[in-house]
């Protein structure tokens, strides 16, 4: 019997041992965001860290300036030659509000059975990304108490401030870049395409966003004195943003097309053949057709076309009543999603310059709070990916969907751009887990078959050249 089969087999023995694990995991009250819950945070990290040693990791829980990192080392006896692998996850969650919209208290995890999805996992971080991060680390302890080692060099590092922004990891990654040189990073924060089919997501859009101020009269005015002769910063404003798009759906910012790299005519061939139900999605959110560019389908418009929208428009008397008023100053926050090809700061700047032109002259345009980060697409002729391929089929006994991520991952830009990582994304969560929402949830089938999936991948990476 093989090495792998006797770790698959050691997970299959082990399930509720690893159930019980990952329970005592999200019974944690790790919120990053709250600083009531700092201390909470250092009892994930440590809790992460004694995970870590259980498979045979020597760690450190590091400190920074906010929470905590993890940092796990595996060095292959076996197989010192064999490639490294960085893996990355994160140990802090969302806050609950509204509790009151849980059916079950959301750090009192338990097993509940679900019509469509079977047994799952209840509980805040089950999904995201407590129990993807534990994927991983199961399918390593498994291989660690079955063969005493490895077959790959692995680095592990958990985060505690994804999900507020992570202000701690640009200084981190700084100061500890030498711990976290790898041949590739692995990354599981991200889904399947649905509950018996896997999938390897194969480009993230880039995110841009800016602030704009309208500002005309020098003050509050009253509508009867001065309307009329008086400029309106709000219906200038709504003039300049109805400017943005045309009739069809397209972005009218010049060059906000430039550079755009259109993908592989395979992935849109594969997109066209998956049964995406575009009518529900679609009428999930109580719509019943689709907007955006017109001559895209849905999937490409989420995953590999680029967006300009309007997120917020403020100015003048919101309140109870009526308050007949002319304002001086109208807001509106924009944000972009970005494909492969664009440059974020030629695009803002592009922008800036359009929105100004069309609210015209006797306004003051100003901008504020300009940033952004880059689209990836990644390259699927890496050997990593073809090992990620063979073995999710494997495993799944179905070919993984590569799919695409309409929102972003920075942390994927900060390990291009700061360690030269190339990154895999394989994730095992799914669109109905409720992330960041309440009564989120982790499929068992999902936690059982991503960790069986993991162990063979360490196999393989092993053997990568």
């Amino acid at each position: 019997m093989s090495e792998l089969q006797l770790v698959l087999d050691q997970l299959q023995e082990g399930q509720d041992e690893a159930l019980d694990r990952l329970f005592s995991f999200i019974r944690v009250k790790s919120i990053s965001t709250d600083p009531a819950y700092k201390n909470d945070c250092v009892t994930a990290a440590n809790m992460a860290c004694d995970f870590l040693q259980r498979a045979g990791f020597e760690t450190e829980v590091v400190p920074t300036t906010g929470h905590p990192m993890v940092l796990g080392h595996y060095r292959s006896q076996g197989n010192r030659q064999a490639p490294h692998l960085l893996f990355y996850g994160h140990y802090d969650v969302q806050p609950v509000d509204p509790v009151d919209e849980w059916s079950r208290p959301p750090f009192e995890p338990s097993l509940v059975d679900d019509d469509k999805n079977g047994t799952i996992i209840h509980g805040r971080g089950s999904s995201d990304d407590k129990g993807q991060l534990l994927t991983f680390v199961e399918a390593a302890r498994a291989w660690h108490e079955v063969t005493g080692d490895l077959p790959v060099n692995v680095t592990v590092l958990l985060e505690g401030e994804e999900e507020c922004g992570s202000p701690s990891l640009d200084g981190f990654l700084k100061e500890r870049a030498q711990d976290l040189k790898a041949d590739f990073a692995l990354i599981c924060d991200t889904l399947q395409w649905d509950k018996d089919t896997p999938a390897i997501t194969a480009m993230l859009r880039g995110l841009a966003s800016i602030e704009v101020c309208v500002t005309g009269p020098n003050r509050d005015l009253h509508s009867g004195m001065y309307g009329g002769p008086a400029v309106n910063p709000l219906q200038v404003l709504s003039k300049g943003l109805a400017a943005l798009h045309d009739e069809t759906g397209r972005v009218l910012v010049p060059g906000f097309y430039d550079g755009v790299i259109e993908p592989d005519k395979s992935l849109i061939d594969q997109w066209s053949r998956s049964d995406f139900d575009e009518g529900a999605f679609l009428s999930d959110i109580g719509l019943d057709k689709a907007h955006g560019e017109m001559d895209c389908s849905v999937l490409e418009q989420l995953w590999c076309r680029p967006t300009l929208e309007i997120n917020g428009m403020w100015g003048g008397y919101i309140g109870p009543g009526h308050k007949t008023v002319i304002p001086s100053k109208a807001h509106a926050k924009l944000s972009l999603r970005l494909v492969a090809g664009q440059k974020p700061d030629l695009i803002l700047s592009e922008l800036q310059d359009h929105l100004t032109k069309a609210c015209g002259d006797d306004v003051k345009v100003e901008f504020s709070d300009p940033h952004g980060s880059s689209a990836v697409a990644f390259d699927l002729s890496k050997p990593h990916m073809d090992v990620a391929r063979r073995v999710l089929k494997e495993e799944f006994g179905k070919d993984p969907i590569l799919l695409g991520c309409g929102g972003s991952i920075p942390i994927v830009d900060v390990f291009e751009r700061q360690l030269g990582l190339d990154c895999l994304l394989v994730g095992f969560a799914l669109n109905d887990d409720c992330i960041h929402a309440p009564d989120e949830k982790y499929n068992v089938s999902s936690f059982q078959k991503g960790t069986r999936a993991f162990a063979r991948m360490i196999a393989d990476f092993g053997r990568v050249e």
